[in-house]
């Protein structure tokens, strides 16, 4: 059951997160001021009401999962996960929150794209870091295989 929720919750916050990234890059790219707005606002709410609980879940039920587990693809994914929470926490979430309000504000200035460069880097940042745990999670569970060392 414990193994169950942490693959969903992580899924979840890796979704999350990649739907954010993908869908501030559309807009951005091709989108009117009002549709950046909208993004803004959905991203902080419903997003964040579902980002930081499967977060939290996540982590909280690895942590219960890697309680009987020893090896290094357990001590990598420990590694990465006070990076991962921090970066959300402190840089994610406060990014989407200032762009929201300066968005809804009509704010559309240098400040804004900086904010937004930054906010963009960090979701990249998470993004790679999720994305090794899965993978490493997907090799614990024996899902996914290690590639082969190649001959020399």
């Amino acid at each position: 059951m414990l193994k169950r929720l942490h693959l969903t919750a992580s899924l979840l916050a890796l979704l999350c997160i990649a739907t954010f990234f993908v869908s501030t890059l559309l807009v951005e790219s091709m989108g009117t001021p009002y549709a950046i707005t909208l993004l803004k606002q959905l991203i902080v709410s419903p997003g964040l009401w579902v980002l930081i609980p499967a977060m939290a879940v996540a982590g909280a039920s690895g942590m219960g999962l890697s309680q009987a587990r020893q090896g290094h693809l357990i001590a990598s994914k420990k590694k990465r996960m006070p990076f991962i929470a921090a970066n959300g926490l402190l840089v994610l979430v406060p990014c989407a929150i200032v762009l929201n309000r300066w968005a809804s504000a009509g704010n559309f200035d240098t400040g804004f794209y900086l904010v937004q460069i930054i906010e963009l880097i960090a979701g990249a940042t998470n993004l790679t870091l999720m994305g090794l745990n899965v993978r490493d999670g997907l090799r614990l569970s024996g899902r996914l295989q290690r590639p082969l060392p190649q001959g020399r």
